[in-house]
C-alpha cells in the first residue's frame, strides 16, 4: 500500500512538472512573464497558476516600460504598441503569437440594441487615437452606421461607469468590464463590435493583443521558446474549450475579481493562438485601418518570430 501511494505521488509530481517541460525535456521553468491584468492575461492564465512567481500584472500604461526594461521574457501587450516600439528602436521583442482578436462591444441600457439605434446617436468610445477607437469607427463606417457624433473618455472602466449610471447612454467598453455591467444591470444589451467587424471586412478579429518573446531569450534559449510557446497555445485554447479552469486560473491569480464574472465574460474576449508566422496577414490588414498606430506602416517581417 505504501509503495502504491509512492508510486501516486510520483506520478501527480511529474505532471504537474510536464506543464514546464516539453516531450524532450526542455525546462521552461526559469521564463518571465509580464502581462497588464484583465482580459490579456487571460490567455496565459492556466500555465500562470503553475509558475505563479515568474507572472507579473502591471498597469496597461506602463506596458512600453516594460518592453525598454527587458527583464521579462515574454510580454503580452497590444500588437500595435509592440510594433510600434520595435520600429522606433525602443524594443528588441519579436511578435510570437497573436493572442487576442477583439474584445470590444457597444453597449447599452437597451435589452435589444440593434444597429440602426446607433444612427444619429451619441456614441462615447474609449481610447481616443487608439487603435481599439480606429477599429470601432472603421467598423462603423463600413457597416454604413452614422453616429450623430462620437465622444471619448480615458477607458472601458469610464464607458462602463457611464453605462451604468445614463440609460440613454450608447457606449464602447469591452470584456470584462460589460458582464460586470449585466450582473448590476440586466436590462444592458450590447452588440460585438468584431460582428460589425467581420460585415466590413470578412475577418474574425482584429489583432488586438500579442505574446512578445525577447530576442536575447531567442538567442540564448530557442529550444525552451518554442516549448513554452506549445504549452501557450494550449493555454489560449482551453479560453474556448475549459473555460471554468481559465476562470479559476484568473481569480487565483486576481487577473479578475470574481469567478463568476470571468466565466461569463472569457468567451467575449476572443482569445485564440495564432503564430506571428501565421498572423503576419492579419497583423498587416489591421494596420491598414490606421497605420499612425503601428509607426506608420506595417513592420518589417523581422518582426515576426520564425517569419524571419
Amino acid at each position: 500500500m505504501k509503495r502504491f501511494i509512492s508510486m501516486m505521488t510520483a506520478l501527480v509530481l511529474a505532471l504537474g512538472l510536464c506543464a514546464f517541460a516539453n516531450a524532450e525535456g526542455t525546462d521552461i521553468s526559469a521564463l518571465t512573464v509580464t502581462s497588464p491584468s484583465g482580459a490579456p492575461a487571460l490567455a496565459l492564465a492556466t500555465m500562470a497558476v503553475e509558475n505563479k512567481d515568474n507572472y507579473t500584472y502591471i498597469a496597461a500604461d506602463t506596458i512600453a516600460a516594460a518592453f525598454a526594461g527587458q527583464e521579462a521574457d515574454f510580454i503580452i501587450a497590444p500588437v500595435n504598441a509592440g510594433a510600434k516600439l520595435y520600429k522606433a528602436g525602443k524594443s528588441t521583442y519579436k511578435l510570437a503569437a497573436v493572442v487576442s482578436w477583439g474584445n470590444l462591444f457597444i453597449a447599452a441600457q437597451k435589452e435589444d440594441l440593434k444597429t440602426e439605434d446607433l444612427n444619429g446617436a451619441k456614441v462615447t468610445l474609449f481610447g481616443e487615437n487608439s487603435i481599439n477607437a480606429s477599429v470601432v469607427l472603421y467598423a462603423l463606417k463600413e457597416n454604413g452606421i452614422e453616429p450623430a457624433s462620437v465622444e471619448y473618455l480615458a477607458g472601458a472602466a469610464d464607458t462602463q461607469a457611464l453605462l451604468l449610471s445614463d440609460a440613454e447612454a450608447i457606449v464602447v467598453t469591452a470584456e470584462p468590464a460589460l458582464t460586470a455591467a449585466k450582473m448590476k444591470n440586466d436590462k444592458i444589451s450590447a452588440i460585438a463590435v468584431n460582428e460589425l467587424f467581420k460585415q466590413a471586412s470578412g475577418e474574425d478579429g482584429y489583432a488586438q493583443a500579442g505574446l512578445f518573446v525577447k530576442a536575447e531569450t531567442l538567442e540564448v534559449q530557442p529550444k525552451a521558446v518554442a516549448a513554452f510557446l506549445a504549452l501557450a497555445e494550449e493555454a489560449c485554447g482551453k479560453c474556448t474549450t475549459d473555460v471554468e479552469a481559465v476562470a479559476e486560473a484568473a481569480v487565483t491569480m486576481e487577473i479578475l475579481p470574481n469567478a463568476k464574472v470571468a466565466a461569463a465574460a472569457i468567451p467575449g474576449c476572443a482569445i485564440r493562438f495564432a503564430a506571428a508566422k501565421d498572423a503576419k496577414e492579419q497583423v498587416e490588414k489591421t494596420v491598414a485601418i490606421d497605420p499612425a498606430q503601428f509607426g506608420g506602416e506595417a513592420p518589417a517581417d523581422d518582426f515576426y518570430y520564425g517569419a524571419e
